[in-house]
């Protein structure tokens, strides 16, 4: 239990310097907690995940939700480079910030509870930001609801 607190702390650690590099003065929609329960539902933040089939990185982010981000690119390179959804979204900063890119276009509330949380961004994550009012996934609900629980249960 303590190596995956560690590599979950990590994991925050990381989504933390990505909010921090590109966040710029915008504040972020999603918490980096959010973000580390995310990643954990959707891949299990395994290290090292690349493109298989039509998803890719730690968020499995598709072509289609990278450029309903605006399609942001590492260095400044061009969104047009054959390599630029590849290469972002297998980073995980950068593929951070196009989660963070997509909640803010596509944040709503998608379970009626009057706000607009985490809740609600795993939903759109998983069914897309004009489909979050379906059911999610048991797998990938269950997964992120526990994720939520073993970091409030270090909260305090």
């Amino acid at each position: 239990m303590a190596s995956a607190l560690m590599k979950f702390s990590a994991i925050l650690m990381l989504f933390g310097f990505a909010a921090a590099d590109v966040g710029l003065a915008v504040e972020q929609p999603v918490t980096e907690v959010c973000l580390g329960c995310l990643c954990q539902a959707v891949s299990g933040c395994k290290e090292g995940l690349q493109c298989d089939g039509d998803a890719c990185g730690l968020f499995r982010i598709t072509w289609a939700y990278w450029a309903d981000a605006g399609k942001p690119t590492i260095d400044g390179s061009s969104p047009d480079s054959p390599d630029a959804y590849p290469r972002c979204t297998n980073d995980p900063r950068c593929a951070a910030h196009t989660v963070q890119l997509y909640m803010r276009r596509f944040g709503q509330d998608c379970n009626g509870d009057g706000q607009i949380d985490c809740y609600d961004f795993a939903a759109i994550h998983k069914l897309g930001g004009y489909g979050c009012k379906g059911d999610l996934p048991f797998k990938f609900y269950n997964t992120f609801n526990q994720c939520l629980a073993y970091v409030a249960s270090f909260q305090g």
